[in-house]
């Protein structure tokens, strides 16, 4: 009685009064202006936090209290509850204070366009993409807001941006623009194929460089043949252009007799084969390169060589490189094998046994792979009518001198976004002017400024005609908005036409464009922005599960297919006016055969590759629908080596229910994930919440992450935990079958010597004579009673179950999502509401907001939550359309 006195008193007390109290009786003897011990002083502490000051004294206090480090031990102590009280009292002062700072005061801060923004407008502008420049690849890493890559504030401009900007305008111009005319030309291979330093010794002897070689996918951490090059041509093509490839090439050995899982892929697919650019200044020309988009792709025959036809976009000094999507997963670690296991098809009788080679596999064996013997390119293809860059620049007539100033203002009003104005034309006229008293060629004057016409902040900042103390956007600059949150890209004519007539304004308008943008492709560039940034799929990848245990992950490139998963079901709901509810739980997702094995659905033995991906009914299937149940989003809130129902559990709070939890206190160290041994992370997260203060955050964290425990760190479904003495956390019962280098000795690292010249690597010596009667080596305990083994431990078995602070429980996954759905709809829908619109005006929603978004809510939800209906009214809304 007396105890539950005391909480109740506590919670009775005003938050300013109980952090006053409790300073006066616990601190200020040590910390006031007199003593200031450890230069502390807490005299004049108190609520409401006023500055940064402020919030360092309150986070030192928050975290000495967590550690019960003060007050010091031969003082007088609070009691657990006081202590609490005051820990939860200085964190919601300082979450008060911190909003407050950083308030906008409901207004978007003038923002530049981020790097994808960037990129997405100069294709525009040119007509043609440009990742193939690698334009932003040397920008500095984006920061965001809440995983919020859009934030006005959070765009800063550094002086080294600003130079970045000048160097990849310059580029661009010069690239698609200043390049030099050119007439087509011929270039012709069908030798002198050298690869690789590991394959040279090999190739040299069984080939002669006759063949061009892909032996494994180009995600492979051993780098053995994943990308082909032409050596004859690493000065790559002479001008920026397109480009005609012909290339002879079969698929050699799909029908190997070998085992498939010594490769890692599966034998009824058709090989692939497909073309990326290549720079020999920027890397090696057999590694990854940091640009190297996909140019084209296309399945290769098995029965005989056959002509395969790209056409594809090189920039000037690229040069073609060849790769095997779905290849072999690591081929070193496949000849290895491959010898070891089928020896007496490859060596003689002689041979000593355990010899490794690559050539008599070569000459004998039948290892699956890729055989170019012929590679034709001819370019640059002359387009009609121009180049695609001349057409959107100056218009379908080209460059013309006598109105390069002309064309340069209407280029630049298509970059800005708007009408141009005395201001603006200024510098354009007096730039190109310069150029020519330069004894610039008009053409090289015109680019010129092209170049500051990009650089300008008018082209880079998304700026506003708008009057500063409006509180409305004029049509123009709505204009923008809507196609930036849309499109990721500038408004097109019918955008800007509608809004320069004033009409964009009106509802009626305003909702017919509205219905134009959704409906249109380039909507993807919003879909894959927005679930970056709401469910944080930018980060999928950033922390890569071990290999050894999950070699389809890489092997199959499983992140791309989950995000394409998140997106189409984004896109699905968006088209058809889903309910959000479905969100949270679905009985359809959408799956391609990687997907659909690796959740283990009936589709996975009906769909192929070249399916791509399905609609797939979840009707009846208690392990998959909505969000939570997606491979992306249980991989992007796991840490890559383990899963947590922390991590995890933060996530949901966070990510999908909008309900931030307080930050840890800055020393409390982490929690020991690792769930081998005889114990469990539930056991662990018992443990830690026996401290009063971890479990205030604890029990309302770790409740919504243990339903998630069903699912491994790639979102395979489990229902055990590791065996103890397993190193990996993530591999589940019934794991993919390890990689075969797993037991053997460690590869060399790439660059290492290359294959000895007789292409043949010694198998380690066992470290026992084997008997010579063909049995087991001989032991110490030979001829003697074996003594009796242990018993092996069972593997951990996973409770997905859980009870939420609230006292409502749940048994499992599918009654968690159900919880949710119950209880919890409309804190994910509120959530959702409130993540589009920061997305889509560049700022934070702050308190002033709150109200609005709630009447968005009951707008929604009268109109059956559908997901269309909720971004119409986000856009049609008064914060879409204000300053």
């Amino acid at each position: 009685m007396v105890l539950a006195s005391t909480v109740h008193a506590q919670d009775k007390l005003p938050a300013p009064k109980l952090v006053q109290q409790f300073l006066g009786k616990y601190c200020t003897e040590c910390h006031d202006a007199d003593v200031q011990k450890g230069d502390r002083n807490f005299e004049a502490f108190a609520l409401p936090l006023k500055n940064t000051a402020d919030l360092i004294d309150a986070r030192d206090i928050i975290d000495q209290l967590t550690l019960k480090e003060m007050p010091p031990k031969k003082a007088d102590q609070p009691t657990s509850d006081e202590r609490l009280a005051m820990i939860r009292a200085l964190r919601d002062g300082s979450a008060t204070a911190f909003k407050k700072m950083e308030s906008t005061g409901s207004r978007t801060v003038l923002r530049r366009l981020s790097s994808r923004e960037y990129e997405n407008t100069l294709a525009t502008l040119f007509g043609r993409r440009v990742d193939t420049l690698g334009l932003t690849a040397d920008f500095p890493k984006e920061k965001t807001t809440e995983h919020m890559d859009t934030i006005g504030k959070s765009l800063v401009t550094s002086g080294f941006l600003v130079d970045q900007y000048f160097q990849s305008a310059s580029r661009l111009v010069e690239a698609r623009l200043g390049k030099p005319a050119m007439e087509p030309k011929q270039w012709h291979f069908n030798s002198h194929f050298v690869q690789y330093e590991e394959l040279q010794g090999s190739h040299k002897t069984v080939f002669n460089y006759r063949y061009l070689n892909l032996y494994e996918q180009p995600n492979t951490d051993t780098r053995q043949g994943g990308y082909g090059h032409i050596e004859d041509f690493q000065q790559g093509v002479p001008v920026a252009g397109l480009y005609d490839l012909e290339v002879e090439a079969q698929a050699m050995h799909r029908d190997t007799h070998y085992d498939p899982k010594i490769f890692g892929i599966d034998f009824s697919e058709p090989f692939i084969l497909g073309v990326v650019p290549g720079d020999i200044t920027k890397g090696h020309i057999h590694y990854p390169q940091p640009i190297e988009p996909l140019l084209a792709s296309t399945t290769v025959p098995d029965d005989k060589p056959t002509v395969l036809k790209f056409r594809v976009w090189l920039e000037a000094g690229q040069t073609p490189r060849f790769i095997f999507p779905n290849g072999p997963y690591e081929s070193r670690a496949s000849v290895i094998t491959v010898n070891q296991r089928y020896k007496d098809e490859l060596f003689d009788k002689g041979a000593k046994n355990g010899d490794v080679s690559r050539t008599e596999l070569l000459r004998k064996g039948k290892l699956p792979h890729i055989r170019i013997s012929d590679i034709k390119i001819n370019g640059p293809v002359k387009e009609n009518g121009g180049s695609v860059e001349e057409v959107a620049v100056f218009g379908k007539d080209g460059f013309k001198a006598e109105r390069a100033v002309e064309q340069l203002n209407a280029f630049a009003e298509k970059a800005y976004r708007r009408p141009l104005t005395d201001a603006d034309r200024k510098p354009i006229r007096a730039m190109y002017d310069k150029r020519i008293a330069e004894n610039a060629s008009p053409r090289q004057a015109a680019l010129d400024t092209l170049k500051l016409i990009l650089c300008s902040p008018s082209f880079l900042y998304l700026s506003e005609i708008t009057d500063e103390n409006a509180k409305t956007l004029k049509p123009i600059d709505l204009a923008s908005r809507f196609s930036y949150a849309l499109w990721t890209a500038p408004p097109d004519d019918a955008l800007l036409a509608s809004a320069k007539s004033g009409k964009l304004t009106q509802d009626a308008e305003l909702k017919k464009q509205i219905e134009r943008l959704m409906n249109d492709d380039r909507i993807n560039g919003f879909i894959n922005g927005f679930l970056d940034s709401w469910l944080n799929l930018r980060d999928l990848g950033t922390q890569p599960p071990p290999r050894e245990t999950n070699r389809s992950y890489y092997a199959e490139d499983l992140p791309t297919s989950m995000k394409t998963e998140a997106r189409l079901f984004f896109r699905d709901l968006l088209k058809t006016n889903g309910s959000v509810a479905q969100f949270i739980d679905a009985d359809h997702t959408f799956v391609d055969k990687k997907l659909a094995k690796l959740y283990d659905l009936p589709e996975k033995d009906k769909l192929r590759l070249a399916d791509g991906f399905q609609k797939v009914s979840l009707k009846d299937n208690n392990h998959r629908g909505g969000l939570l149940g997606m491979a992306a989003v249980l991989t992007v809130s796991a840490n890559g080596v383990e899963t947590s129902p922390v991590t995890r559990g933060v996530w949901v709070t966070e990510s999908f229910l909008g309900v931030p939890p307080p930050p840890p206190p800055d020393v409390v160290p982490a929690i020991d994930t690792d769930t081998t041994g005889t114990k469990t992370i539930r056991d662990r997260l018992a443990k830690h919440r026996a401290d009063p203060v971890c479990a205030e955050c604890h029990r309302k964290i770790d409740p919504l992450g243990f339903s998630l425990e069903s699912f491994d760190a790639v979102g395979r479904w489990r229902t055990t935990y590791p065996k103890p003495g397993n190193n990996s956390s993530v591999a589940p019962k019934n794991a993919e079958a390890p990689s075969p280098k797993k037991d053997q000795p460690p590869a060399p690292k790439p660059n290492t010597a290359p294959e000895p010249k007789d292409n043949k690597t010694p198998e380690p010596k066992a470290n026992k004579p084997a008997d010579p009667k063909g049995g087991k080596p001989p032991g110490p305990n030979d001829g003697k009673p074996s003594a009796p083994t242990k018993p092996k431990p069972s593997a951990p078995k996973v409770d997905p179950s859980g009870e939420l602070p609230s006292g409502e429980t749940y048994a499992d996954f599918a009654s968690f999502k159900k919880l949710i759905g119950d209880t919890r709809q409309d804190l994910v829908t509120r959530h959702l509401i409130r993540q589009f619109l920061t997305y889509s005006t560049g700022r934070k929603m702050e308190f002033a907001d709150t109200f609005i978004i709630d009447d968005l809510h009951e707008k929604v939800k009268k109109q059956g939550l559908g997901l269309r209906t909720l971004m119409t009214e986000c856009l049609m809304s008064e914060v879409f359309r204000s300053r």
